[in-house]
Protein backbone atom coordinates (compact mmCIF):
# COMPACT_ATOMS: atom_id res chain seq x y z
CA UNK A 1 0.00 0.00 0.00
CA UNK A 2 1.32 3.47 -1.20
CA UNK A 3 0.66 6.43 0.65
CA UNK A 4 0.38 9.55 -1.06
CA UNK A 5 0.11 12.47 0.80
CA UNK A 6 -2.49 13.56 3.45
CA UNK A 7 -5.52 14.28 1.36
CA UNK A 8 -7.77 15.99 3.97
CA UNK A 9 -8.43 16.29 7.39
CA UNK A 10 -12.06 16.64 8.54
CA UNK A 11 -13.47 18.88 11.53
CA UNK A 12 -16.54 18.10 12.96
CA UNK A 13 -18.64 21.63 13.53
CA UNK A 14 -21.47 22.35 14.94
CA UNK A 15 -21.71 25.75 12.77
CA UNK A 16 -20.65 25.77 9.06
CA UNK A 17 -20.93 29.80 9.08
CA UNK A 18 -19.09 30.62 11.76
CA UNK A 19 -17.06 28.17 11.03
CA UNK A 20 -16.13 29.37 8.01
CA UNK A 21 -15.33 32.95 9.55
CA UNK A 22 -12.44 31.53 11.61
CA UNK A 23 -10.87 29.16 8.70
CA UNK A 24 -11.97 31.62 5.73
CA UNK A 25 -12.44 34.96 6.78
CA UNK A 26 -9.72 35.00 9.77
CA UNK A 27 -7.03 32.60 8.36
CA UNK A 28 -7.17 33.94 5.23
CA UNK A 29 -7.89 30.08 3.59
CA UNK A 30 -9.50 29.85 -0.05
CA UNK A 31 -12.88 28.10 0.52
CA UNK A 32 -13.27 25.96 -2.67
CA UNK A 33 -16.53 25.05 -2.51
CA UNK A 34 -19.35 23.09 -0.48
CA UNK A 35 -21.11 20.22 -0.51
CA UNK A 36 -24.36 18.46 0.88
CA UNK A 37 -23.23 14.62 1.04
CA UNK A 38 -26.71 13.23 1.32
CA UNK A 39 -25.87 9.72 2.14
CA UNK A 40 -23.48 10.93 4.75
CA UNK A 41 -26.22 13.40 6.06
CA UNK A 42 -23.50 16.23 6.06
CA UNK A 43 -22.85 19.22 4.77
CA UNK A 44 -18.92 19.71 3.77
CA UNK A 45 -16.65 22.64 2.94
CA UNK A 46 -13.26 22.66 1.33
CA UNK A 47 -10.54 24.27 2.54
CA UNK A 48 -7.34 23.82 0.55
CA UNK A 49 -3.91 24.15 2.68
CA UNK A 50 -1.02 23.42 0.36
CA UNK A 51 -1.56 20.67 -1.29
CA UNK A 52 -3.98 19.03 1.34
CA UNK A 53 -7.62 20.32 2.60
CA UNK A 54 -9.33 21.24 5.86
CA UNK A 55 -12.40 19.57 5.23
CA UNK A 56 -15.08 21.54 7.55
CA UNK A 57 -18.29 19.01 7.99
CA UNK A 58 -21.56 20.06 9.74
CA UNK A 59 -24.44 17.27 10.62
CA UNK A 60 -27.59 17.73 8.44
CA UNK A 61 -29.50 15.40 10.42
CA UNK A 62 -28.98 14.54 14.40
CA UNK A 63 -28.43 11.10 13.76
CA UNK A 64 -25.93 11.21 11.48
CA UNK A 65 -22.61 9.98 12.28
CA UNK A 66 -20.97 13.22 12.79
CA UNK A 67 -23.69 14.26 14.96
CA UNK A 68 -23.18 11.07 17.38
CA UNK A 69 -19.18 12.60 17.45
CA UNK A 70 -20.13 15.99 18.58
CA UNK A 71 -22.56 14.47 20.95
CA UNK A 72 -20.09 12.41 22.28
CA UNK A 73 -16.57 14.17 21.47
CA UNK A 74 -17.33 17.84 20.90
CA UNK A 75 -16.22 19.70 17.91
CA UNK A 76 -12.79 19.12 16.84
CA UNK A 77 -10.75 17.07 14.45
CA UNK A 78 -13.13 13.87 13.10
CA UNK A 79 -10.77 11.78 10.91
CA UNK A 80 -7.61 12.06 8.75
CA UNK A 81 -8.23 10.90 4.60
CA UNK A 82 -4.67 9.45 3.27
CA UNK A 83 -4.56 9.27 -0.45
CA UNK A 84 -4.16 5.78 -1.66
CA UNK A 85 -3.23 4.52 -5.37
CA UNK A 86 -5.62 0.86 -5.28
CA UNK A 87 -8.40 1.09 -2.04
CA UNK A 88 -9.11 -2.21 -2.61
CA UNK A 89 -5.72 -3.88 -2.67
CA UNK A 90 -5.54 -0.98 0.89
CA UNK A 91 -8.59 -2.40 2.37
CA UNK A 92 -7.69 -6.13 1.91
CA UNK A 93 -3.85 -5.51 2.87
CA UNK A 94 -5.71 -3.88 5.76
CA UNK A 95 -8.12 -6.71 6.47
CA UNK A 96 -5.74 -9.23 6.56
CA UNK A 97 -3.57 -7.63 9.20
CA UNK A 98 -6.51 -7.34 11.01
CA UNK A 99 -7.59 -3.65 10.79
CA UNK A 100 -11.43 -3.36 11.29
CA UNK A 101 -12.93 -1.53 8.60
CA UNK A 102 -16.14 0.64 8.98
CA UNK A 103 -16.33 -0.04 4.68
CA UNK A 104 -15.76 -3.42 3.35
CA UNK A 105 -15.67 -1.76 0.03
CA UNK A 106 -15.05 1.42 -1.12
CA UNK A 107 -18.10 3.79 -1.42
CA UNK A 108 -18.62 7.02 -3.06
CA UNK A 109 -17.78 10.25 -0.79
CA UNK A 110 -17.20 14.12 -1.53
CA UNK A 111 -17.02 14.88 -4.70
CA UNK A 112 -17.70 11.70 -5.91
CA UNK A 113 -14.36 10.09 -4.52
CA UNK A 114 -13.83 6.57 -3.49
CA UNK A 115 -13.29 6.57 0.09
CA UNK A 116 -13.30 4.03 2.93
CA UNK A 117 -13.18 4.43 6.76
CA UNK A 118 -10.80 2.41 8.92
CA UNK A 119 -12.49 1.73 13.02
CA UNK A 120 -10.80 4.12 15.53
CA UNK A 121 -10.84 1.25 18.03
CA UNK A 122 -8.11 -0.51 15.55
CA UNK A 123 -6.51 2.41 14.90
CA UNK A 124 -5.16 4.01 18.43
CA UNK A 125 -8.30 5.80 18.55
CA UNK A 126 -8.16 8.00 15.10
CA UNK A 127 -11.05 7.74 12.49
CA UNK A 128 -8.86 7.18 9.08
CA UNK A 129 -10.25 7.60 5.89
CA UNK A 130 -9.10 6.15 2.50
CA UNK A 131 -9.03 8.16 -0.68
CA UNK A 132 -8.41 6.43 -4.11
CA UNK A 133 -5.65 9.06 -5.61
CA UNK A 134 -6.96 8.89 -8.67
CA UNK A 135 -10.26 10.15 -7.80
CA UNK A 136 -9.10 12.96 -5.59
CA UNK A 137 -11.40 15.86 -5.03
CA UNK A 138 -11.08 18.49 -7.86
CA UNK A 139 -11.58 22.37 -5.64
CA UNK A 140 -14.07 24.02 -8.16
Amino acid sequence: MHIGKIAHIGVAVNDMQNTLRLYHETLGLPLHGQELLESDRVKIAFLPVGDTEIELLEATDPESPVARFIEKRGEGIHHIAFEVDDIEKALTRLREQGFRLIDEHPRTGASGVRVAFLHPKTTGGVLIELCEKNAKHQPG
